[in-house]
């Protein structure tokens, strides 16, 4: 039997990295998913990936904005008839130690991540109480746990979204709603390849396993959230690392 059969699930900054993988471990498993990127041409590959069809609907939004969140979710309680799991995952860089970070790359990255994630987490939770079910799964980061040089925006960001987790676990639980965060470590992507090799190393020696990890470890650990082979766990967040900064 498949873990999400039959569910809706949304998933942002779904048409790539992370997120996609999230999506094609969700389909695999018989869920519908709404995958929503503001790149129109990434979500039409990505649709393309999944194997297109009514299973699979991408809606271009900007997570920044409480309507476009709110436009997505009524997407995927329009075409499916409810929404079983929001994964909130979109998600931006804008590096630069904090003597030279700019307020702008500042506010920008605080509003995708952090504001982002909390509209979504809203929206679905007011969907999911009426269902008195549902899993929102957000993607925090090791960077929130331990704070990384040169990401004093993308840090604070990732460890509000722990905050903001636990917060809304608390207040939605009883409704039958949980709400967990995962934080991944290294993810082999095109922007953590694009690292020089010394960075590269340095970080790859304070994994124990001596590897990075893979975009579809982190979508594992994203169903089973979803699924009900989580379903007494709430305001947990599972860091996926490899081990590193245990």
């Amino acid at each position: 039997m498949s873990l999400l059969g039959n569910r809706a699930a949304v998933v942002t900054g779904g048409a790539r990295g992370i997120g996609l993988a999230i999506a094609t471990a969700f389909r695999r498993e018989g869920a519908r998913v709404v995958i929503a990127d503001l790149d129109k041409a990434a979500l039409e590959a990505a649709h393309a990936e999944l194997g297109g069809g009514d299973d699979v609907t991408t809606v271009v939004s900007d997570v920044t904005r409480a309507d476009d969140v709110e436009r997505m979710i009524a997407t995927a309680t329009d075409r499916y008839g409810a929404l079983d799991v929001m994964v909130n995952n979109a998600g931006i860089t804008r590096d630069a130690t904090m003597r030279r970070m700019s307020e702008d790359d500042f506010d920008q990255v605080i509003a995708v991540h952090l504001k982002g994630c909390w509209h979504g987490t809203r929206a679905a939770a007011a969907v999911m109480r009426e269902q008195r079910r549902g899993s929102i799964v957000n993607i925090s980061s090791l960077s929130g746990k331990v704070g990384v040089a040169g990401q004093t925006n993308y840090s604070a960001a990732k460890a509000g979204i722990v905050g903001l987790t636990k917060a809304a676990a608390k207040e939605v639980a009883y409704l039958g709603v949980r709400v967990n965060a995962i934080q991944p470590g290294l993810i082999r992507s095109a922007m953590t390849e694009a690292m020089p090799q010394k960075v590269w190393d340095q970080k790859l020696s304070e994994i124990p396993m001596l590897r990075a990890g893979e975009p579809a470890e982190v979508a594992s650990v994203a169903l089973f959230l979803a699924s009900d082979l989580s379903s007494y766990l709430t305001g947990t967040v599972l860091e996926v690392t490899g081990g590193r900064f245990m």
